[in-house]
């Protein structure tokens, strides 16, 4: 099982090592929606891919903004993002495909690798940072739409 694990995150390291992934701030506001419905963090991101784009990337403090004035109308505490983790090289990656370069996590809230496969959500009200949780929690998420 270690080896498929640590094929997966070779994988994922070339990916985007040969994208050309790198961080980069490129504006331009991407038009999201809030899914009230409740799924899995792997049902919601084929939700979005078969009915908008994709979930949601944050790569700018602008997206982010954006984000915030989304999530507020959640019905859950917490809504899934298009963040990914790999405990086995220690690497959060967007489900686009881009490297996480901006960041706004929950204090220490990034590097939690328990047994469970950890996905990144956004927390609905507060301060509404970046908080790791299990891929299996059912939650509403934000889908990236045209």
């Amino acid at each position: 099982m270690r080896v498929n694990s640590f094929r997966s995150s070779s994988m994922i390291i070339t990916y985007l090592m040969m994208s050309g992934s790198v961080c980069s701030e490129s504006h331009g506001s991407d038009k999201l929606i809030l899914i009230k419905e409740k799924m899995t963090w792997s049902e919601a991101l084929r939700y979005c891919r078969q009915n908008h784009v994709d979930l949601v990337s944050v790569h700018s403090e602008e997206i982010q903004r954006d984000v915030m004035n989304v999530v507020k109308w959640a019905s859950t505490g917490v809504v899934w993002l298009g963040l990914r983790h790999s405990c086995t090289v220690g690497l959060w990656f967007w489900v686009s495909g881009q490297t996480v370069c901006y960041q706004n996590w929950a204090i220490d809230d990034s590097e939690n690798c328990d047994s469970a496969v950890r996905s990144g959500a956004v927390q609905s009200g507060g301060d509404q940072r970046w908080i790791s949780r299990p891929e299996t929690d059912r939650l509403n998420f934000i889908c990236s739409r045209n």
